[in-house]
């Protein structure tokens, strides 16, 4: 039996840009993904999941549904529309509505303060290559601490990887530029000094609750047993998992990981500028977090690969069509016998405990680990109100079973937040990837309880991830029936 805590936070998460809508409403400044995705003219983040109006029904939905923690961001650009500067009150207020009715149906809000929506001024300046930008977020962050007070959840950062990888190596997101390793590198720098800088202002201006940061750490194997492709893998985890964990937990890099990153800036030409001010405040902040936010969707087996660039992201579920191969580092390839989704992600549940047996052994003072982000993105078949998405369900089961392996193992988990809580705006595939507890009828903005969304109430109420075949196939029944009664009563 794979039992998880009876204190265990079982969540939904969202971000501001993916689930608000409302982009020009409220007095919410501009975000360079406004123009990106116009000049595109694939899809709209308007009305997204219209959460800016719907907010009242999606939390309630949350107590409904055993969903008792709410991971959401704050829209920088809704606080402060052009970065700095004057106040918008309209956005302060929204967030305020939205904390107290989290506060009134028991959902535990946890904030990030960055989503990936830097306000547009600043990002047209450098973004977090401008060192401008990092004394803005400070401030930013410092307004947040004094003004919501009844928030005493805080992650600083969502994603530091995606964001410099997308940005300046995929291009997949603005500014779109491709195979920058150098801005790469120090993207990742500086959103980790400024990560710390934060930490050590909640900490010294003795702000209450938590502060962490959640970062994408997808493990990495070698495709073989050879020593080019164990190199290989070496130099992906480098870049995209040690890189980080030792800049949270060290407050510097270790000589093993900046010999990997020497010889990745060597292959592309590649250089970087890491102050000797900045850690000094990264090793103050190395041991002030107080958990880890990891967000794991798949791993990534790795062989060694001597060519130029070449990727190709996978944004439109074809099966099959994402190429990854990256100079200096090695090729992502599929490995035969795991299944993987129609957008080429391995679901491979022994990665997610591999990667905690490893924080723990390797950054032993890590405190606590909340899994801030974990689901499947389906093509969901949606049939006069019901949404039977047993594929999910598989895939929430197994990753739920590995973290409470994890725990038994002595990693101390706390927590789990499901992406997405409702269907939302995806940042490279629109619409047509759904990964919510709750269907959206973006036309209308109804919303409508999924399977999974009564399986996860299952697992909420009984704590234990694991759910027998027979039993499976009489809670499906109860499903279906409790699906048919919802809707009928609406």
């Amino acid at each position: 039996m794979y039992k998880l805590p009876e204190d265990f936070i079982f969540g939904g998460a969202t971000a501001a840009y993916q689930v608000e809508g409302s982009t020009k409403e409220g007095g919410k400044g501009a975000v360079a993904w406004d123009d990106f995705l116009a000049e595109q003219g694939r899809f709209s983040p308007d009305p997204a999941s219209d959460f800016y109006h719907q907010y009242p029904q999606d939390i309630e939905l949350c107590e409904k549904f055993g969903v008792n923690g709410l991971r959401l961001s704050i829209a920088w650009s809704r606080i402060f529309p052009n970065g700095t500067g004057e106040v918008n009150q309209e956005g302060v207020d929204f967030y305020h509505k939205v904390f107290a009715e989290c506060q009134k149906r028991g959902i535990t809000a946890f904030v990030t303060l960055h989503h990936f929506d830097t306000p547009k001024v600043l990002f047209d300046n450098g973004d977090f290559l401008n060192r401008d930008t990092i004394e803005a977020f400070v401030d930013y962050a410092k307004f947040c601490f004094e003004e919501f007070t009844e928030v005493r959840h805080w992650s600083t950062f969502n994603e530091i990887y995606p964001v410099a990888t997308n940005q300046y190596l995929l291009g997949i997101f603005p500014p779109a530029i491709k195979y920058d390793l150098s801005k790469v590198i120090q993207c990742l720098h500086n959103m980790m000094y400024a990560h710390a800088r934060v930490v050590n202002l909640f900490k010294d201006g003795g702000y209450q609750g938590e502060i962490g940061v959640v970062h994408s750490l997808e493990t990495k194997y070698p495709a073989t047993d050879s020593e080019e492709d164990k190199h290989a893998a070496f130099l992906d985890d480098a870049l995209s998992i040690r890189f980080l964990l030792d800049a949270t937990y060290l407050g510097y890099y270790s000589n093993e990981t900046m010999e990997a990153l020497n010889e990745i800036c060597a292959a592309n030409n590649a250089s970087y500028e890491f102050l000797d001010s900045d850690f000094e405040e990264m090793k103050k902040a190395s041991h002030r977090n107080d958990y880890l936010g990891i967000n794991h969707y798949q791993c990534h087996f790795v062989k060694a690969y001597n060519g130029e660039n070449a990727i190709h992201h996978n944004g439109t579920g074809d099966k099959g069509t994402s190429v990854y191969k990256v100079k200096g580092i090695g090729e992502r390839i599929y490995k035969e016998g795991i299944p993987r989704t129609d957008w080429d992600w391995l679901i491979y549940p022994e990665g997610l405990y591999d990667l905690l047996l490893r924080i723990k052994a390797d950054y032993p003072h890590y405190n606590k680990i909340y899994i801030t982000e974990n689901g499947m993105g389906y093509k969901d078949e949606f049939d006069d109100g019901v949404v039977m998405d047993t594929a999910r369900i598989d895939y929430l089961k197994v990753y739920l079973q590995s973290l409470a392996k994890a725990i038994e193992a002595g990693v101390n988990v706390k927590g789990y937040f499901l992406w997405s809580l409702m269907d939302c705006f995806s940042w490279s595939n629109g619409y047509n990837k759904r990964y919510g507890l709750f269907y959206v009828d973006f036309e209308t903005q109804k919303r409508y309880p999924k399977a999974s969304a009564y399986w996860y109430k299952h697992i909420s109420d009984t704590r234990i991830a694991n759910v027998k075949s027979m039993f499976r196939i009489l809670i499906s029944i109860l499903i279906m029936e409790k699906l048919r009664n919802f809707m009928f009563n609406q």
